[in-house]
């Protein structure tokens, strides 16, 4: 069965367009599920600018559809893929909106340090969704939250929702890995761990600091003493102590 998105018959006028050579000016035709095409004056070879890439971040037939999507695109697919992460993350969660909402903010955190610091956003972002998707199943199975038994029950979910969207296996790989240690850095970690275990504590700290306020001293020793990023610390400044 071919993929109606790629199929001739339900085309639209506009499926067969004119895109601008962004090297030499020239005009390139393009059909709309081709992912790249070459400028016939100078060589040039690139993107489509009209195509939707999306589905290829979760669909399991995205390679037979689409070929190998050129260099350009693959960025693309994985940031692509985290969105559909967040959806499935609201899923598993149902209407546990307190979980909800925090991985959201962690993502939310994770983007502005990752972008700052570096390291990859798609295991990032994919990390701050799914960090903390072993609660429910710890409060089954032992009746508590406690980190080490959220550890222990999120990476085989983790796995699950990733391998289900497609993911590859290198970035199954390092989210898992992230998630069954997300409160207990090691002596050597990577750049994404730190990024992810730094939006983890500001909005843990936030949470806490919203039940039993801190005095401005006690967090501003935390946050010095803490933080495994710059940026993490940056950033825990601006949310805690509201320093612009």
């Amino acid at each position: 069965m071919k993929c109606p998105g790629q199929d001739t018959q339900y085309w639209k006028p506009g499926a067969i367009f004119d895109a601008k050579c962004p090297e030499c000016g020239s005009k390139v035709e393009f059909f709309k599920d081709d992912t790249s095409r070459k400028c016939g004056n100078c060589g040039h070879r690139f993107v489509n600018p009209s195509m939707d890439f999306g589905c290829a971040a979760y669909c399991q037939y995205a390679e037979q559809c689409l070929g190998n999507l050129p260099p350009e695109l693959m960025a693309q697919k994985e940031d692509l893929l985290k969105d559909r992460v967040a959806i499935e993350m609201k899923k598993y969660f149902k209407r546990d909106f307190k979980r909800i909402g925090h991985a959201t903010k962690v993502a939310r955190y994770a983007e502005r340090i990752g972008k700052r610091e570096g390291g990859n956003m798609a295991v990032i972002l994919c990390a701050a969704y799914l960090h903390d998707i072993g609660i429910h199943e710890a409060e089954r199975k032992f009746n508590s939250t406690a980190a080490k038994y959220q550890e222990t029950e999120g990476p085989p979910i983790a796995d699950g929702i990733l391998t289900k969207l497609g993911a590859k296996q290198a970035l199954k790989d390092e989210v898992c890995d992230i998630v069954g240690h997300h409160h207990h850095p090691r002596d050597e970690e990577t750049l994404n761990f730190k990024v992810l275990y730094d939006a983890d504590l500001i909005v843990n700290l936030e949470e806490k600091h919203k039940e039993k306020p801190f005095n401005a001293d006690k967090l501003i020793r935390v946050i010095e003493k803490s933080f495994l990023t710059e940026s993490g610390q940056k950033e825990a400044r601006k949310i805690l102590l509201k320093e612009v």
